[in-house]
């Protein structure tokens, strides 16, 4: 196993992912998964999770890891709610998501709940941090107003998470479908999860080069008296 390891499901296509990161890409990760990574593992990226199907990673299980001097990056599903648990003890959090969840904007785990084929990781419903992401596009543009984003967004939340997609939101409006007809729809787990590998890869490469020459560290943090 390579000394990167990536816990990644339906936020990210896996060839998209490893034009971006070397690494050993493993299923959305549940409970007792960290306790199996061998000791040569140096980086954990934590993207997707299982909550539904089976028992979800615990906020211990990353602490121990974090003891035993791993570095955990944490983004856009499973990997954000960990991170906001753990990141006064060293996680490292990344992307939007996880900034709403620190911040107390999002503050429900299902927000960035979805179902998905087991065998694809295709999305069968739409995370509601997506849905939420789509209305603000749509007030930006004119298309709908503040009032009716939240009354939107309350018809959504009330929705069972595997009911959210974009046709059940844009079968609520007839002007964000024909919006969405011409503009993409948003897809921030995407993002955080694409910030995420960006994130280890220049982590790596710093580390790498201080390996080379580690007088750049002294130079990067000089010593203090």
């Amino acid at each position: 196993m390579r000394d990167t390891v990536v816990f990644l499901g339906p936020s990210l296509a896996r060839e998209d992912a490893e034009r971006i990161l070397d690494a050993d890409y493993l299923p959305p990760i549940c409970r007792g998964d960290l306790a199996k990574l061998p000791e040569n593992v140096c980086y954990v990226g934590i993207v997707d999770g299982e909550f539904y199907q089976s028992l979800s990673v615990s906020p211990k299980e990353v602490l121990k890891l974090l003891r035993r001097g791993v570095t955990i990056l944490g983004a856009s599903s499973m990997g954000a709610l960990r991170a906001v648990e753990t990141y006064k003890f060293g996680t490292i959090g990344v992307g939007q998501i996880f900034r709403m969840f620190r911040d107390g904007i999002l503050d429900a785990d299902d927000e960035v709940a979805l179902i998905y084929e087991r065998d694809t990781y295709r999305k069968l419903s739409e995370p509601l941090v997506n849905i939420r992401a789509a209305l603000d596009l749509a007030v930006s543009a004119a298309v709908i107003d503040e009032q009716e984003k939240n009354d939107l967004l309350l018809k959504m939340k009330s929705l069972y998470f595997p009911e959210r997609s974009h046709h059940a939101l844009q079968s609520m409006s007839p002007r964000l479908r024909d919006y969405f007809k011409t503009t993409p729809f948003p897809d921030i787990k995407r993002e955080d999860a694409t910030e995420l590998l960006h994130a280890i890869r220049e982590m790596r490469a710093l580390t790498n080069q201080s390996e080379r020459n580690p007088i750049l560290e002294t130079e990067k943090y000089p010593p203090t008296r």
